[in-house]
């Protein structure tokens, strides 16, 4: 025990506080049980290492472990939380918890059990709360990362602070949002360089091995996290691989299931099932058609890969403008709105805000007469009326 105390103290200490993801200050810190799931390297667990060393320091009161330690191949959590516990600690932070065989059901007595212990935990993208084996959806307050926006890549690389705008904001003010907003960047040439490099912050380590390093990291979700999660053997992984490989060729897919299960050799079912693993993976972003809301798992109207870089490191070959310009708005809108296909125009929003994405000579012919209809359009720095800059959608978070 006392050596994990020490890389928890290693690893506070150590830690930088220069830059903080968004959600830092959304979380509400003080309740018993919190979970924050998001994909892999995108910085959950430096969010947490900074919660510590701000708030408590050097306090023996904290203990910071990853469940994939050796430690816990000989030693139950629960045995280890009341040692804790009887030696004064007061909160408890799980890291990856799904690589930890019966991890909900020890939280869960850990909680009934240690009344006045918190327990902060991360996991997997793909982790379902709800249908863990002990649910913990009743007593934990789940909150998701979502990878870097335009304006938090730009904070990580330059270290200037730029606020966020709500999508209401945007959409009535966005002319005086970019006249002050280009005064202190180049947004153009900064939403360039984020379509290559910008949804992860492992990318101000990594320099020209930064497509390589997301390419590993892709493969660690499909051998690792996925198997760890949900009940896939390794022929499943390697049928994973080949559908994220396919659906690279040809975003944004409006999937043809039985085409899909002719190339890969599976049931349609199953197709619908890996599709699904894939989009909890935060590798595939999956819509469904406008007016089918929210329904158990089925086939999606349209697939996007989840965000840019995963397009630039998977198969930059295949890639073409139009389909940047629509993966980066879908990718930094989900965070925080819900995305439909419309019938006509590119995307619905909040079932509410119709889009149409293009380059800066983009017309409303697609959308003309639609009520809250906007175009949006690359190129451009300012916008006019309901025509909006793209790289403004950056700003949301």
């Amino acid at each position: 025990m006392e050596a994990l105390f020490e890389k928890s103290a290693k690893k506070i200490q150590q830690t930088d506080l220069k830059f903080i993801r968004y959600l830092y200050n959304q979380i509400s810190w003080e309740r018993r049980l919190i979970g924050i799931k998001g994909a892999r390297g995108i910085g959950k667990t430096t969010m947490l290492l900074q919660y510590l060393k701000k708030t408590f320091g050097a306090s023996e009161r904290v203990l910071y472990v990853s469940l994939d330690d050796m430690y816990f191949s000989a030693y139950k959590l629960v045995d280890l939380t009341d040692k804790f516990v009887k030696n004064g600690g007061e909160l408890l932070i799980l890291d990856e918890v799904h690589k930890y065989p019966g991890w909900s059901r020890e939280i869960k007595n850990i909680y009934d059990d240690h009344t006045h212990l918190r327990i902060i935990f991360t996991g997997s993208s793909i982790l379902d709360i709800d249908k863990a084996e002990y649910d913990l959806s009743r007593r934990a307050i789940i909150y998701e990362l979502h990878n870097l926006s335009l304006r938090e890549y730009i904070e990580l690389k330059d270290g200037l602070k730029l606020p966020t705008v709500s999508l209401q904001d945007l959409l009535t003010n966005h002319r005086d949002i970019s006249f002050e907003l280009t005064s202190q960047i180049k947004p153009i040439k900064e939403l360039n360089t984020y379509f290559d490099r910008g949804a992860y912050p492992f990318s101000m380590e990594t320099g020209e091995d930064y497509a390589q390093h997301l390419n590993r990291i892709v493969n660690l979700i499909l051998e690792t996290d996925l198997p760890a999660s949900v009940s896939i053997d390794f022929q499943a992984v390697v049928k994973l691989k080949k559908l994220m490989y396919l659906i690279s060729e040809t975003v944004p897919f409006a999937p043809n299931i039985s085409n899909l299960s002719a190339a890969m050799g599976i049931n349609r079912d199953t197709v619908v099932l890996y599709l699904h693993y894939l989009g909890r993976a935060k590798l595939l972003a999956l819509y469904n058609s406008a007016g089918k809301g929210i329904s158990k798992p089925g086939k999606p109207g349209k697939i996007y890969l989840e965000n840019t870089n995963l397009m630039m490191a998977i198969n930059s070959g295949a890639i073409k403008q139009g389909t940047l310009r629509e993966t980066f708005f879908q990718n930094q809108v989900s965070g925080s709105h819900f995305i439909e296909i419309p019938v006509s125009g590119d995307f619905l929003v909040d079932s509410t805000y119709l889009f149409e994405i293009g380059g800066k000579s983009k017309s409303f012919q697609q959308i003309a007469n639609q009520e809250n209809s906007y175009v949006v359009s690359d190129d451009i720095e300012m916008g006019t009326g309901n025509k909006i800059p793209l790289w403004l959608f950056g700003f949301l978070y």
